[in-house]
């Protein structure tokens, strides 16, 4: 199963722990691929900046790197798509587009009010956990 994972899933998975953090350990496990674009990248490496100086204990360099270098990254150049209300969110969208990507695991209200684009479908961590991690044991 190929899925994008959501800028504050990732980071939350990363810096807390609950379903966040559970949906990291299954992506370990190789439940599902992680695919993401340079976009995503940036947002990625910025938003991970930003919270490490909160918590300067944890070496979120060294777990993004090695989440980004078992991540299949995909080119999303030549599709745009003005889906979202907060534009910034479209960066999600072309990549699941581009990555034929099933599913984008996301907290974002903007992103969930889609629920789905196309085949690909928007939900929260609780649901993909049920809905397709959890089962597959």
């Amino acid at each position: 199963m190929r899925v994008v994972i959501d800028t504050n899933v990732l980071i939350s998975g990363i810096f807390f722990s609950g379903l966040p953090a559970k949906i990291l350990d299954h992506w370990k496990k190789r439940a599902f691929l992680s695919v993401i674009s340079e976009p995503i990248i940036i947002e990625y490496v910025r938003v991970a900046e930003e919270i490490s100086r909160k918590f300067p204990l944890i070496k979120i360099a060294e777990i993004l790197d090695l989440f980004i270098l078992n991540s299949e990254i995909v080119d999303t150049n030549g599709i745009e798509i003005k889906e979202c209300e907060d534009p910034d969110d479209d960066k999600f969208l072309e990549c699941a587009i581009a990555g034929g990507c099933q599913i984008i695991v996301s907290g974002d209200k903007y992103l969930l009010n889609i629920a789905k684009y196309q085949e690909v479908k928007i939900l929260k961590p609780r649901n993909f956990l049920d809905q397709y991690v959890s089962r597959r044991k």
